[in-house]
């Protein structure tokens, strides 16, 4: 017999490992069945001529919708897009539903993320399979409710499952942390004595593709939509209307076209395809992602409890005492949990051993193991007639979940591996999915690059993408999700969408902590101050692809070097890497080391002055016709112009494309005749803040700058050093300053001129690290760190930029009004607390 110890022992050698029973039979190489572990797919109805046979049903003429994927993404919206009364919806599936990814996924579904839009997201996938579906249709999705399990072997990790405890309390989601005793009694294959704690969510479980996506098919087609398979699409026709503004016209496939003003793209993989066939960027990966099933573990239902040393279990108002002979007398696990443990049967919960990047989900009688590596295998081409397909496991790059797995359950050791399932899988940059309507393409929405999540997610997605269909805009906050958050310049950037997609992949696992970077397509974007400001010491971040000041070290430069893939693909790591070091001295919780080097950029601004870099805001003009009508729709404050003049827009860096696509958006949709002028690239900005700002630019500028001449919230052309530059008196720290718009070619200069004044002043280089403490001391709000889309003026705090006493009408005006009337059902407000009493 050959067990998945020996496959990590020989690993590296030739021939590949021997797993599985099949060593008995003397057969030599590793297991060859590949076969996903349910009892039911929707492969075994697809003949190998179905597809030459024509389309499932005949194609409609016209449709308000099309979807393009029978995945889950795509029946979850389809389903949505009918419940929410949306007549001629029609799926187009190129085989049969789930045949792209969906059909080996392994379908878990775990309720608590560290977003609580993602918490919100979570819960209503479950509400829909487990409830839902069958009271509308009366079949049963194949939901399994056995829980689930985080293990902690390092106390930041417990620390960070307190938090999701947290979270999951206010949105309703029940769990517990457990102890390791706790734990072992939960899960009695479990090894517990490197555990800290875990953190036991009853109510989640597993999801059966073909169960759920049929499900929503029969019940989306009960209310009028059509699900056609065997139907591949060729192409997408688009139309430029009067304005020059592409829209969607049409969907081409083999057996004919379907007129249509919106298409959404839930392709999967397949996506990036389907996007080049309307001119559309869709910055995903294909990767292969693999999991194995085990062979039968003895006993292994009826062993999550009781453990063979646990006696008797008895509970009563307030705890469940479970009393062991070999263990305390009494693990504290509240009458609640009590309940959990019998309403589901008493199955094993799946387990997420986040700091071995590895999952076991229970299969029956058996468990399949998965996790997510360093070296994943891209697909590189990916090809359009892979359907219901596997690949051959690489054991060489499976092998490093197998240390993992055993170290958590032992009887993995001597345990053989029945099957293997490796299928593509497509990853994004930032690991979040694509979502809304492409900016480059009206009404072509995304749906699509779900990370292996497509499943647990697909509920609350295709819920928010119908809204966004119908509405023009989601319910919740979807920014995260909303492909404009990436840059343009980046969403067909090969090697950036690589690397970037290749590091999220391989820190999925990782713990997230409050100030991590990318290593990964560094360096895309840079403003004409990077070398300058390299060389004092900044240590940068990445936002949109822009390099931007951090802070800045004392210890000499902190370059950003090439990505090298953390040693994988036969690159060499980097050895002694600054930067590197420097954050990794930001994974933690706690005040990092260079804590007090940033408090002095603080104090610095507070006390005389602080020169921040800006340059990689965004920046805009609007000018045309309907110039200044476009500012008062667009625009909730007074910003009334005498007529023919233009407006300057500067926007901030990471939200920059952002807003751009929703201006432009809106100019669209309200027919003005204006223009967006993106000047981002052209121009830098130079902030300078402190007490001291006043006389440190009144030796560089050209202009006089007291109270009386220069207000604050002005601004002027003025010459500094020589150059013409435009500056506005403004503030995002509380102190009296500057902001100084500078061509892209006098940057240098002008800085430099800024600095050489200000060195008797007290002057220092200051990064966003202090921005971000400096502003929230004063309670200026930051976007999407304190307000979000679906947060209005009027919860913020922000009712004073909004011209509500005018008559002029603006965007949005009427929900604030009555927003207003009805009254405030909640508020953004901010806390000083007293340092003496505060405790972490």
């Amino acid at each position: 017999m050959a067990w998945l110890s020996r496959a990590l022992r020989v690993a590296a050698t030739c021939p590949p490992p021997v797993l599985g029973p099949r060593a008995l039979t003397g057969r030599a190489g590793p297991t060859t069945e590949k076969s996903v572990p349910y009892q039911r797919t929707l492969k075994e109805a697809q003949g190998p001529s179905a597809v030459a046979q024509g389309p499932s049903q005949p194609l409609p003429s016209t449709a308000n919708v099309v979807v393009i994927g029978g995945g889950s993404l795509g029946c979850q919206t389809l389903y949505h897009l009918a419940k929410l009364g949306v007549s001629g919806a029609v799926l187009l599936e190129r085989e049969r539903l789930t045949s792209g990814t969906t059909w080996h996924t392994a379908g878990l579904l775990w309720q608590l993320r560290p977003s609580d839009v993602e918490v919100e997201l979570l819960a209503h996938t479950r509400r829909v399979v487990s409830r839902d579906l069958e009271e509308e249709t009366g079949l049963h999705t194949g939901w399994i409710q056995n829980g689930g399990l985080f293990i902690a072997s390092n106390r930041q990790r417990l620390d960070e499952y307190k938090r999701l405890m947290s979270l999951g309390k206010a949105y309703g989601v029940e769990s517990h942390v457990l102890s390791p005793a706790e734990t072992k009694a939960l899960y009695p294959l479990m090894n517990v004595d490197d555990l800290y704690g875990t953190l036991y969510v009853p109510h989640d479980g597993t999801m059966d593709p073909a169960g759920t996506c049929t499900t929503l098919a029969r019940a989306a087609a009960a209310r009028g939509a059509q699900v056609i398979e065997n139907c591949p699409v060729t192409g997408i026709h688009v139309r430029t209307d009067d304005f020059g503004v592409r829209r969607v016209a049409a969907v081409e496939t083999e057996h004919g076209s379907i007129q249509t003003p919106c298409v959404v793209n839930c392709a999967g993989v397949w996506a990036s395809a389907v996007g080049r066939m309307a001119g559309v960027k869709v910055p995903l990966v294909a990767m292969h992602h693999a999991y194995v099933v085990t062979e039968r573990i003895e006993g292994i239902q009826s062993m999550f409890c009781p453990a063979p040393h646990i006696r008797e279990i008895t509970y009563n108002l307030t705890h469940l005492f479970i009393w062991c002979s070999d263990v305390s007398p009494q693990c504290g696990l509240r009458d609640s949990l009590h309940h959990s443990l019998h309403s589901q049967g008493m199955n094993m919960p799946n387990v997420r051993d986040h700091d071995a990047s590895v999952y076991l989900r229970l299969q029956g009688d058996a468990l399949s193991v998965g996790g997510y590596e360093a070296n994943p295998i891209f697909w590189e081409e990916v090809s359009d007639k892979f359907a219901f397909g596997l690949f051959d496991l690489d054991w060489d790059v499976f092998t490093q979940h197998i240390e993992g797995a055993i170290n958590r359950v032992p009887v993995l050791e001597k345990t053989g591996v029945k099957s293997t399932v490796c299928g593509p899988e497509s990853f994004t940059p930032d690991h979040k999915p694509l979502m809304g309507e492409a900016p480059e393409l009206r009404g072509f929405y995304l749906g699509c690059g779900f990370n292996s999540a497509g499943m647990m997610l697909g509920g609350g997605c295709g819920q928010e993408l119908a809204h966004w269909i119908i509405q023009g805009r989601p319910e919740k906050d979807m920014y995260s999700y909303d492909i404009r958050r990436f840059h343009h310049l980046l969403t067909d950037h090969r090697r950036w969408i690589r690397e970037r997609s290749h590091e999220s992949y391989a820190k999925n696992y990782s713990v997230v902590f409050p100030h991590d970077e990318p290593l990964a397509g560094r360096n895309m974007r840079t403003d004409p101050l990077h070398e300058e400001l390299l060389a004092r010491g900044c240590v940068f971040q990445e936002r949109q692809g822009w390099e931007r000041p951090g802070w800045f070290t004392p210890q000499g430069t902190a370059p950003v070097l090439q990505y090298d893939y953390y040693g994988a693909y036969g690159n060499q790591a980097h050895e002694d890497y600054t930067y590197g070091c420097l954050l990794g001295d930001e994974y933690t919780f706690d005040f990092p080391p260079h804590h007090d080097v940033i408090k002095k950029e603080c104090l610095a601004c507070r006390g005389a002055a602080a020169v921040f870099n800006m340059s990689y805001f965004g920046k805009f003009y609007l000018v045309g016709l309907d110039a200044r009508k476009a500012a008062d729709w667009l625009f909730s404050a007074d910003v009334s112009r005498p007529p023919g003049d233009g407006y300057y827009l500067a926007v901030g860096g990471a939200v920059a494309q952002h807003n751009w696509s929703h201006i432009s958006t809106v100019l669209q949709d309200q027919k003005f005749r204006c223009q967006l002028i993106d000047s981002s690239e052209d121009l830098g900005m130079i902030s300078i803040q402190g007490p001291a700002s006043r006389t440190i630019l009144q030796e560089v500028l050209d202009a006089d700058l007291s109270n009386e001449a220069f207000p604050f919230s002005t601004h002027k052309l003025v010459r500094a050093a020589g150059h013409l530059v435009r500056a506005m008196r403004l503030s995002f720290v509380g102190e009296l300053g500057w902001e100084l718009h500078v061509p892209r070619s006098a940057c240098v200069p002008v800085y430099q001129a800024v600095m050489t004044a200000g060195t008797k002043h007290g002057l220092v280089n200051a990064g966003y690290r202090a921005i971000d403490s400096l502003s929230i001391e004063k309670g200026y709000r930051h976007w999407h760190a304190d307000l979000r889309p679906d947060d209005s003026p009027l919860e913020a705090g922000l009712a004073f930029t909004c011209k509500l006493k005018s008559a002029v009408p603006f965007l949005g005006r009427e929900a604030l009004e009555k927003q207003r009337a009805h009254g405030l059902p909640r508020r953004l407000v901010c806390f000083t607390v007293d340092e003496s009493r505060w405790t972490l």
